[in-house]
Parts: C-alpha cells; structure tokens; sequence
C-alpha cells in the first residue's frame, strides 16, 4: 500500500484562490518566491523540455504595464471598460510572477502538450504560494493574450506566450465558498 500524505490532499481538496484584488502587502521577497518557482518547476514535463519560464512582477512594473494595458487597449479600439478590466489588475497588483510558455521544437513532444506543461506550472505555482501560506490568484485577461502587450510588456520573444499571470500577496479577507463540480456527474468509470 502506498504511504498516503493527508494533510497534502486535505489541501488540495480545500485549496481556494483568493480574488487578486483583495490581495495587499506584504507580498513575498525573493527568497520567499525561490521556494514557489522551485515548487513550480516540479511541474510533470514531457521530453524535459522545460517549455516555460518566469518574469517577476514588482509594484513598480506594475505601474509600467498598467499604462502599457492602456496604450495597447486604445491601439485595439476596445471600449473604455475592457481597458480599464484590463488595467485593473496591475493598478490594484503588488507582486505577480507571469508564466512564460516557451514553445520549443521537438520531435517528439508536440506543441499542445508544452502548452499543457506551462497550464500546470501555472497552478502549481499558485497552489505553492497558498500552501506557503500566501493568498494567490491566476489571472489571464485580454492583454495577456494580446501580441503588443506581450512583446512591449514583458519581451516576449515571437515563440513564447503568455500562460497566466499568478498574483501573490497577503490575503485581506477570507474569499465565500463556491459551488463545487459534482464529481459523479463528470466521472465516468470504464
């Protein structure tokens, strides 16, 4: 029989994300966020290929890709309310870590499963972050699938995306319990 770990899958059964725009300082230092990337970057990867990579958002970048969201939503025409969605979470963010997909040739490992890979490293970060005690959110958003955002944001080379923007911070107050997925509605057994 296999040694089972309780208190490890009490977690993940109960695991919340907390609304990013609740999350305040202070928010981890760099040897507070080693640990997570390292927990991250566990993440199962077919071939080895490592198809991701992280960029660490501090407050004042914050600042810069808040006003990089605005340029880029007027560029686009997008009605005031979706710039102003689209800001909001770098207005409101104080420390985030953006996954990176970084597609990468193979013969053997196609394309979907890299994207698969980064998708996982996403959630094992913010599952990382809570567990570590912190509150964290995975945020996507219209700029993070927008080319000029990417490229002017962060530098993104025209092989890499972006997966998801993980919002790290201290928990302000306890998010409601939500409707859960009924698993014998979903399971089927074979």
């Amino acid at each position: 029989m296999p040694t089972p770990d309780p208190a490890a899958l009490a977690f993940l059964q109960n695991r919340r994300s907390r609304p990013a725009k609740t999350l305040c300082p202070p928010v981890p230092e760099a040897e507070a966020l080693r640990p997570l990337l390292t927990a991250a970057a566990r993440t199962p990867d077919h071939g080895k290929l490592e198809p991701w990579r992280f960029v660490v958002i501090n407050r004042a970048a914050m600042e810069r890709l808040a006003n990089v969201v605005e340029t880029r939503g007027a560029a686009l025409g997008l009605p005031a309310e979706d710039i102003a969605k689209g800001r909001s979470q770098f207005d409101q963010g104080h420390l985030a870590v953006a996954v990176i997909e970084v597609q990468k040739p193979s013969p053997k490992i196609p394309p979907l499963e890299q994207t698969y890979s980064a998708g996982a490293v996403c959630l094992a970060l913010l599952n990382a972050a809570l567990a570590a005690g912190w509150g964290a959110n995975w945020l996507t958003g219209w700029p993070s699938h927008d080319r000029g955002f990417m490229e002017e944001g962060l530098s993104l080379a025209s092989h890499e995306r972006i997966a998801g923007i993980i919002h790290i911070g201290t928990e302000t107050t306890a998010p409601p319990e939500r409707p859960r997925p009924d698993i014998d509605r979903i399971t089927t057994w074979l």
